[in-house]
């Protein structure tokens, strides 16, 4: 069962899965590394970042980020809304919305529309 929750982190996975699509350029090109102060994008780079900046940035590459969004939809199918009059999560029994799917939604705190659930 679709609940707003659930509606809205399937927004959001499918907006982060979308403009991790973009970035990697359409070549599969999507691993990004650092070097230094330089990120490198595969076909170009970007300099003059602190180094530990352009380790992150590298870090959270598209290809982790599709990843990452991955596991948040194999996380969704488990944890839906059990029929019945208390609403709990059939995956885990705990009352609804459980914290697993807490946690989930916890990484948009900023996005306008949380919590409009």
């Amino acid at each position: 069962m679709r609940t707003r929750l659930t509606a809205f982190l399937l927004a959001r996975l499918d907006e982060d899965a979308d403009l991790a699509r973009r970035c990697d350029g359409g070549d599969g090109c999507g691993e990004w590394a650092a070097q230094g102060e330089t990120v490198d994008f595969c076909q170009s780079e970007l300099s003059g970042f602190p180094p530990v900046i352009a380790r992150h940035v590298a870090r959270h590459d598209p290809a982790r980020t599709l990843r990452e969004t991955e596991a948040g939809y194999r996380i969704l199918t488990r944890h839906t809304l059990a029929p019945g009059a208390r609403p709990l999560c059939r995956h885990d029994g705990n009352r609804w919305p459980c914290p697993d799917l807490r946690d989930l939604a916890a990484r948009y705190t900023g996005h306008p529309d949380f919590p409009g659930w």
